[in-house]
């Protein structure tokens, strides 16, 4: 889908009062907000067909929703370099095509009113499946207010998806690293007499995975753009402190994913510990790879998950296995402890 701009200055209103939306031809409206950080907000919407006329073409019929309901999510954008940041999201968001990542169903960006010499302004809106069940955040919250926890399988079979939907964006060529594999970007579809379906969503920070590092000043750049697009706790280790002379690759994904692992099992990630303690310093605990292992959990999961995390969470990158490692060895543990 390429980026379509609008003249549909309406809809700043719309939005804004709760009304009616349209993007592109598809007419939605607005049932209530879901969620919203930074400059973006999460509807669900409903669209709205007219008696007697088609529903439009710009959605994927594979995708079309049976009850009508979508996510829609609003962006405000207020600078040209955000401007630019939405249209890659999109751009990189409509290569994928898995049953594990979130697709992208339609878009538009629109120019709305702004001060009459001020800079142009645009809301963006893009429009995905909605998944009521929260992500895996959400219900790890949930089940530690609870004191409860994942069987050994359900977190396999989550974690499997996961890494199912990171493996078509690591078989690009050139790959593709998402950069923010966290349980916050981890959608969950409870379904009834199947494993949790599992989806990982938000392609904001996803780049092509490879860059060779040959100077400094590149090692700095790349530091800062890691600072605003990759969540700290589950940030590889070159990207907090990247050599002058470094080849980076997809593997920063692998270290979150060990990170994910931990945190599907135990509801945080492996090193926020430290940011309990007097002087902690989460750099520190990700830089040595300082895991703790919580003791309370009864029963306890087995050491084999324990290994399986820290052989992803290895400090130097060509050290960590690749995606197919550890699909490879995931297969094999479900094997070992399905029922």
């Amino acid at each position: 889908m390429g980026c379509s701009l609008s003249g549909l200055n309406a809809l700043y209103d719309a939005v804004s009062g709760g009304g009616d939306v349209w993007i592109n031809e598809n007419r939605f409206r607005i049932v209530r907000q879901l969620g919203e950080g930074g400059f973006a907000f999460v509807f669900l919407v409903k669209e709205v067909v007219a008696d007697g006329l088609a529903r439009k073409k710009s959605i994927d019929p594979s995708h079309i929703s049976d009850d009508g309901t979508y996510a829609m999510k609003k962006i405000i954008i207020q600078t040209e370099e955000q401007l630019e940041l939405v249209r890659q999201e999109i751009r990189v968001s409509s290569l994928f095509s898995h049953p594990n990542l979130l697709p992208l169903l339609d878009h538009a960006i629109i120019p709305v009113k702004g001060t009459q010499n001020g800079p142009r302004k645009h809301e963006a809106y893009l429009l995905f499946p909605v998944h009521l069940d929260g992500t895996l955040l959400d219900i790890a919250e949930v089940m530690q207010l609870k004191k409860e926890s994942f069987t050994i399988i359900t977190v396999l079979q989550i974690f499997r998806q996961i890494c199912s939907g990171l493996k078509h964006m690591h078989s690009f060529d050139p790959p593709y690293a998402h950069n923010d594999v966290k349980p916050g970007n981890v959608l969950i579809t409870h379904r009834k007499g199947q494993p949790s379906l599992a989806i990982l969503m938000d392609f904001g920070s996803a780049r092509p995975a490879r860059k060779e590092i040959r100077s400094r000043s590149e090692a700095l750049q790349l530091q800062e753009w890691a600072s605003e697009h990759c969540s700290a706790p589950f940030r590889a280790p070159e990207l907090w402190d990247c050599p002058s002379h470094a080849d980076i690759d997809e593997r920063t994904d692998i270290w979150s994913l060990g990170c994910t692992l931990y945190a599907i099992m135990y509801g945080t990630s492996p090193f926020e510990y430290v940011l309990g303690e007097s002087g902690g310093s989460l750099q520190l605990a990700i830089m040595n790879a300082q895991l703790k292992w919580p003791s309370a959990l009864n029963p306890p999961y087995p050491e084999s998950l324990h290994v399986f995390v820290v052989w992803m969470l290895q400090p130097q990158p060509a050290a960590r296995p690749n995606i197919d490692d550890i699909i490879t060895h995931v297969d094999k543990l479900i094997s070992k402890y399905s029922p």
